[in-house]
């Protein structure tokens, strides 16, 4: 079969298409899928050079996120059987055009969903649906600020912030990405790249700052957030973009009475798979209802790895960007 293949650390350019062997047949509890299309994450980027908390060895493919076809289910299985359209959470693999994923990871996607979309479906859709239903609380009426509005986490917590009934502020780097942002329903819109966010916020919220903060970029957004979050509430820690981790000046957690409230999705697999399986539950039948719409701004053939990582290495891509793998199962 052919794979994307990472031989040593680096950048997208030292990433190899070649011909592997074929993955055996699963073991317990475990599912082989003919992949359709891969998703594409930052994780994936920080992955092939080697600064992820997980180190593959040496030779691996990248990639967390794939949909297709079951084509085979190891002893144990009842999850799903042959032949079914799935979605699949990987520790890494997915740009190949097959996988083994545990069936605790696979999850059949709904009739009116294509496998680009369901590709780059669960881990965006996921990390905001747990981070604003079950780390934050997140409730009706209470105004949500999402940092990072277009990219693929924070377009997703715009769209669930709006089906939750909350007034949702989009910010964003530009008028571009913050128009994608208003498409999925942002009442606000904050370009942090001209605007202050802080005095933004306490404006649109007639000083009283806003209950909940999705933040995925970290850096001089984060330390702005703290001086514009409302008293009791809840600031998302997502990750880090911007590159700088920032540090929490405890006093201000103690003087506004609200929560620093990490939210790491991946470890839901291990800790609290069924909060998992909720989240996607509430997550397609939202998507069979119309609520959420997923947006791709790019969809590429395999052989076009390179291009799909520096798209979000560049920060050029909105919403997700996806691979596509034809021609299996």
């Amino acid at each position: 079969m052919r794979a994307v293949v990472c031989r040593e650390w680096g950048g997208p350019e030292s990433l190899v298409l070649e011909e592997v062997a074929e993955p055996g047949a699963p073991g317990a509890g475990q599912v082989r899928i003919a992949v359709r299309a891969a998703g594409i994450n930052f994780a994936d980027t920080l992955m092939i050079r080697g600064k992820y908390q997980v180190k593959p060895e040496f030779p691996f493919s990248p990639g967390l996120e794939v949909a297709g076809v079951v084509e085979e289910t190891g002893p144990g299985v009842t999850s799903v059987r042959t032949g079914d359209r799935v979605m699949a959470l990987l520790d890494h693999g997915g740009y190949a055009e097959r996988a083994v994923a545990r069936a605790a990871d696979v999850f059949p996607i709904p009739d009116s969903m294509d496998f680009e979309t369901a590709a780059g479906f669960p881990i965006a859709y996921g990390t905001s649906h747990v981070a604003l239903w079950e780390r934050a609380g997140l409730k009706p009426g209470e105004t949500l600020v999402v940092h990072g509005a277009a990219g693929g986490v924070g377009l997703t917590a715009v769209e669930i912030g709006k089906a939750m009934g909350a007034t949702v502020i989009a910010s964003a780097g530009s008028a571009e990405k913050l128009e994608v942002a208003s498409g999925r329903g942002a009442d606000h819109l904050i370009d942090y790249r001209t605007e202050d966010i802080r005095a933004r916020v306490k404006e649109l919220t007639g000083g009283a700052g806003a209950d909940v903060i999705f933040d995925p970029v970290g850096g001089d957004v984060f330390d702005a957030s703290l001086r514009c979050i409302a008293w009791g509430g809840r600031l998302l820690v997502i990750g880090f973009a911007e590159g700088r981790i920032p540090q929490i000046p405890a006093n201000i957690l103690l003087v506004k009475n609200c929560a620093a409230v990490g939210v790491h999705w991946g470890a839901y697999r291990q800790h609290a798979p069924a909060t998992v399986a909720e989240s996607f539950r509430t997550l397609f039948r939202w998507f069979e209802e119309g609520r959420i719409r997923p947006h791709i701004s790019h969809r590429l053939p395999i052989g076009d790895h390179g291009e799909a990582l520096r798209l979000l290495i560049e920060r050029r891509s909105t919403g997700k960007v996806v691979l596509s793998i034809p021609g299996q199962g």
